[in-house]
């Protein structure tokens, strides 16, 4: 017979997060060298970065040496592996350079549709949001629960959230700009943690562009176990990155893609 399928569960990312943690946290909040990724722009990374990266790496190819792992700081590894790890150390490095405790650590795990599970932790605040597409939970100061979005289907009485205008294209941001006009507040720079209060029911929208699998992947699992949606803005699957909309509820979300695949 064939050996079963080990698969990993929660206790695991949370030890992840709980090794990342312990060295990106010494390192908030001071001075720290400053690199940056791209030679026309500023994409930051730390060695904050880097050691979380490879310290989660390291657990689990000790655990899981089959699966793959595509990582923000590090080349991929095993990919045409059945179970993908998507890691991002610190999503959200200006926030972290800048000494706000916007970003977080994103954790997400696939097998093949099988199983998914994802996480974010925000270490500074000692907040973590996990779910696994089904449920969602939330653990910090004033304690843990499970976690809903809230029931917000008038587009006027929503509040948005994005990371910045620069994210956008000038198509891109011709559309949000209508979207924003649409809605009762939005709100700017808040990076993982924009999604991570939508699954806790603070907000009703986050849009975005540009992203990488290693920025959105990780938090699918917990707005869809929040009753959320997420998808590209096409509708089609969120996974890959790119154009990014989540939703706390489908008549919402439906408003939003209207509006995003309006001719310009």
């Amino acid at each position: 017979m064939p050996n079963p399928v080990l698969e990993p569960d929660f206790d695991f990312l949370h030890h992840l997060a709980d090794k990342a943690s312990e060295v990106v946290l010494p390192l908030f909040r001071k001075p720290i060298e400053i690199e940056n990724k791209e030679l026309d722009g500023f994409d930051p990374v730390t060695e904050a970065d880097k050691m979380a990266e490879r310290e989660m790496r390291v657990l689990i190819k000790d655990r899981f040496p089959d699966h793959g792992i595509l990582g923000e700081e590090y080349e991929a590894e095993n990919l045409d592996a059945e179970q993908l790890w998507v890691l991002d150390p610190i999503d959200g490095t200006r926030a972290f350079i800048s000494g706000l405790p916007t970003w977080g650590t994103l954790i997400g795990y696939r097998h093949d549709s099988v199983q998914s599970l994802g996480m974010m932790s925000q270490p500074f605040t000692g907040e973590r949001f996990w779910g696994d597409g089904k449920k969602s939970h939330y653990r910090g100061p004033d304690g843990t629960r499970e976690i809903r979005c809230r029931d917000c289907s008038a587009l006027g009485s929503a509040t948005l959230f994005t990371t910045a205008p620069q994210i956008f294209n000038a198509q891109e941001w011709a559309h949000y700009q209508i979207l924003e006009h649409s809605v009762r507040l939005s709100r700017y720079g808040v990076d993982c943690y924009a999604y991570a209060m939508l699954a806790l029911g603070s907000v009703d929208l986050v849009v975005e562009a540009g992203l990488k699998p290693v920025d959105i992947a990780p938090l699918i699992p917990v707005i869809e176990g929040a009753g959320g949606i997420v998808t590209n803005w096409q509708g089609g699957s969120a996974f890959d990155g790119g154009q990014v909309v989540a939703s706390g509820n489908a008549e919402l979300h439906e408003q939003v893609l209207e509006i995003l695949s309006r001719p310009i």
